[in-house]
């Protein structure tokens, strides 16, 4: 295997893995509490954030990227404070995984949210009767019971993350061993004459990582939902 890939197709695979789970890691807290909100509150702006969280999935991610420039550049509202703290993400790999995490967002939420909805809120109710705070519900009734969709949500993010391109080249451009990803590196293989071999070789990777990610997120799903079926 080592023998199979070069340097520069080792040296993006490695960043893309690093890219992806920081990205998975970083956006899981705020997946999981953003999918409670959605599944059990109701609150004025709901349907605005249910669309905000969602806008990735529909706005071409080119889009998302350059919004994520105009923001989160040094010269955005954003990025100018936290440049002023020496904290610097556009063309850094940390903006890749910051790229990559807005763009996998909505399918790690909309899987979190459906094995929320899924738990019987008679079981919450139950236990808040029994003087449960809210908290403590939620990390021994619905966390537990919610955990095959953020198991699966959390693999499938990961996944996407690997691939994402559109968001990531345009907010942080295609740095070799700064920000090139695999799918940045195979962009840029087909760009020369004789990189198509490399190219073919790394898009056989992408396509073993994402079908290994959806397997996995079944198998350890039914395997998390049958350990708490059977508690």
């Amino acid at each position: 295997m080592t023998d199979w890939l070069g340097p520069a197709e080792w040296q993006a695979v490695a960043l893309s893995l690093q890219v992806s789970f920081w990205a998975t890691l970083a956006s899981l807290p705020l997946g999981i509490f953003v999918a409670y909100a959605l599944a059990r509150w109701s609150f004025p702006g709901k349907q605005i954030l249910n669309g905000i969280v969602h806008l990735p999935l529909i706005l071409p991610p080119v889009v998302t990227g350059y919004v994520l420039l105009l923001t989160l550049g040094t010269r955005g509202p954003v990025g100018s404070v936290l440049a002023d703290w020496g904290v610097v993400l556009a063309f850094r790999w940390t903006g890749a995984a910051v790229a990559a995490a807005v763009m996998a967002f909505p399918l790690m939420v909309r899987a979190i949210r459906l094995s929320i909805e899924a738990v019987d809120p008679k079981l919450e109710q139950a236990s808040a009767t029994l003087g449960a705070s809210p908290i403590w519900v939620f990390l021994t009734v619905t966390l537990p019971m919610a955990l095959p969709g953020i198991v699966a949500g959390t693999i499938l993010a990961f996944a996407k993350a690997m691939g994402e391109f559109g968001a990531t080249i345009t907010f942080v451009s295609n740095i070799p061993g700064q920000t090139r990803t695999i799918p940045s590196a195979i962009y840029a293989f087909l760009q020369v004459p004789g990189g198509e071999d490399a190219a073919v070789r790394l898009v056989i990777v992408s396509v073993v990582v994402a079908m290994g990610a959806l397997l996995l997120s079944e198998m350890i799903g039914r395997r998390v939902a049958a350990r708490v079926g059977g508690a």
